[in-house]
């Protein structure tokens, strides 16, 4: 038994794609012997949120306290640095195959009413892998009798050499991105134009620092949003889109992590909401009962596929 459970390992042509039971986790995407993602070996700790899913939210909610329907609720405080509850319940629970053939795998779990998070979900992941990438559709089902609280995202890593972030050139469609204080909390809400935060023509990353929302996304005709990394010459790279209820997307350049991973590669991290959405944007988590949510994302490596 590997320390992240089952292996699920999906193959379409030169693509390979490895997920794991323990949170559900993308812990490898390839194409032939070129790495897509920078993931986790099957006996490795999972670190900095690698490849994981994040629900029933994504990012963080500050000091882990909300209050939802008249009521004070206190989860875990597990970013214990800032004080501050992030990447949601589900990151270190099993998530067990229910559907699996050579190109797609679903995996099923529940999240039981506990303290904190009183509420009752159960939660589907499915990655699917054709000749255009791969595809991973995130849904989840209120099956209580109040309203939930709700948010999703997941953290996987684009990997494009030289291993290091600086000379990565990255695109990412939005008009507006999130300013946090130093706990990672929004403060507000401002127009990427004019900032080092615009990259909606791609550039070099460079020195700086990313640990950022944007929101507001340019879609294709489509629907899809597309942030996109790339090697420094342009000649290869991939696209991670940004589909249904992904209405935001982090951005991190890994600069709190300890080597070898820090600034290794750039984690691209689709969200259906922002950091403390739990506190000052309730009505977009708001999950009635018998209610359902979906989440769609996926990676295109370009060219070669």
């Amino acid at each position: 038994m590997h320390r992240t459970g089952a292996q699920f390992r999906l193959t379409c042509g030169p693509q390979t794609v490895v997920v794991v039971e323990l949170g559900g986790a993308l812990r490898h995407y390839s194409v032939a012997e070129r790495l897509i993602v920078d993931g986790f070996d099957a006996d490795d700790p999972i670190e900095g949120g690698r490849g994981q899913l994040l629900l029933p939210w994504p990012n963080r909610i500050g000091d882990g306290r909300y209050r939802w329907q008249g009521r004070e609720l206190q989860l875990p405080v597990n970013e214990t640095e800032h004080a501050n509850a992030i990447h949601g319940l589900l990151r270190w629970t099993s998530w067990q195959a229910v559907e699996q053939a050579e190109r797609r795998v679903v995996l099923a779990t529940t999240l039981w009413p506990q303290p904190g998070y009183p509420f009752h979900l159960v939660a589907r992941a499915e990655y699917a892998l054709d000749r255009h990438g791969m595809t991973v559709t995130i849904t989840a089902r209120n099956v209580g009798d109040t309203p939930a609280p709700y948010g999703v995202g997941q953290h996987p890593y684009l990997a494009v050499a030289p291993r290091t972030v600086d000379g990565m050139l990255l695109t990412v469609p939005a008009r507006t991105w999130l300013r946090t204080d130093d706990r990672g909390l929004p403060v507000a809400s401002e127009p990427v134009a004019g900032t080092p935060n615009d990259f909606g023509a791609p550039r070099p990353i460079g020195p700086q620092r990313l640990d950022t929302a944007f929101t507001d996304l340019r879609r294709e005709a489509d629907g899809r949003a597309v942030v996109r990394i790339a090697e420094p010459s342009g000649a290869y790279g991939c696209d991670l889109w940004l589909g249904e209820g992904a209405d935001f997307v982090q951005v991190f350049t890994g600069d709190t992590l300890p080597e070898p991973h820090r600034r290794r590669s750039v984690a691209v991290e689709p969200m259906s909401c922002g950091p403390d959405a739990f506190r000052c944007d309730t009505e977009r988590v708001r999950l009635e009962p018998g209610a359902r949510h979906t989440l769609q994302w996926g990676i295109a490596p370009w060219p070669g596929r």
